[in-house]
């Protein structure tokens, strides 16, 4: 149902497959890397919302429940909006889309003392790096490291919840129907880690990445960085990871650690398997 908000012209709406022209536009305003397909999936997964006013999209912001968790991402107030407490109202709707699933987020330190003081604590924090890869890289071999199998994929959805504590048969079935490679490591019949090579924003993204342990995570991104080679490529990794000075050491620059804040109990996954790497900032 649209809502009035402080004049008849603006409205605080569902977001509809229309909006997602001028939701791309706002994102290009703020130089933010998303493409029109990157949109169109968060409304696939997501539940959205905008602002409107005189028929023009003015804000957007995303929420995407999964289980007892949900992701709010893509929040844009219009510059000549801001300072009218419409970025707060942004993500009261966006909260209430989260229903009873605790509301996750990734910030930047501009946004941070806004959600603050809607109750989010910080938990975490990632790494953005990126770059085009040099065009002479050739990655070191990894027998252990092979394509994910047709009849793995329960498993590999299995392994994220796992990892993230998110429910993600949805996210993880977006992201395979576009994937150009997909990762995998076994042990004793058993996947044991995941890492997914796909187009992204400039270029393409490598994410999210699931092992037992760094070692396995950096040999992961390794084998699907040498499918790279002169492009551009992106990962957000997890500040504790420790394959930051790694990914900067190849080239791909550290462009920002934005904050995982929650309103609750963060996520987490089971002891003896973690996310090294998001699916993105705003699906976590």
């Amino acid at each position: 149902m649209a809502t009035p908000i402080a004049a008849e012209s603006l409205l605080l709406r569902p977001m509809t497959e229309a909006d997602l022209p001028e939701a791309y536009a706002l994102s290009q305003k703020l130089s933010w890397p998303h493409r029109l397909e990157d949109w169109q999936m968060m409304l696939r997964l997501s539940h959205g919302v905008v602002f409107e006013e005189g028929g023009r999209v003015i804000g957007t912001a995303f929420c995407c429940v999964q289980g007892g968790w949900s992701t709010i991402g893509l929040v844009i107030i219009a510059d000549e909006y801001q300072g009218r407490g419409l970025g707060r109202q942004l993500m009261n709707a966006a909260l209430a889309l989260s229903g009873d699933a605790v509301a996750t987020l990734t910030a930047t330190a501009e946004g941070a003392p806004l959600y603050e003081k809607l109750g989010f604590v910080a938990c975490g924090q990632l790494v953005q790096h990126h770059a085009v890869l040099a065009g002479d890289y050739e990655a070191p071999a990894h027998p252990y490291v092979r394509g994910l199998r047709d009849d793995e994929i329960d498993a590999a959805v299995a392994l994220a919840e796992t990892a993230s504590g998110f429910k993600r048969d949805a996210v993880l079935a977006e992201l395979l129907a576009i994937s150009e490679r997909v990762h995998v490591t076994e042990a004793e019949g058993e996947l044991t880690g995941l890492a997914i090579l796909r187009s992204f924003g400039r270029g393409m993204m490598i994410g999210p990445v699931i092992a037992r342990d760094p070692a396995h995570a950096h040999d992961l991104i390794e084998s699907l960085l040498g499918y790279c080679a002169g492009r551009f490529v992106r990962l957000d990794v997890t500040l504790d990871s420790g394959l930051s000075p790694w990914l900067s050491a190849l080239g791909l620059v550290n462009v920002g650690e934005p904050v995982q804040m929650a309103r609750g109990r963060a996520p987490a996954g089971t002891v003896g398997v973690k996310q090294f790497g998001v699916v993105t900032q705003a699906l976590g």
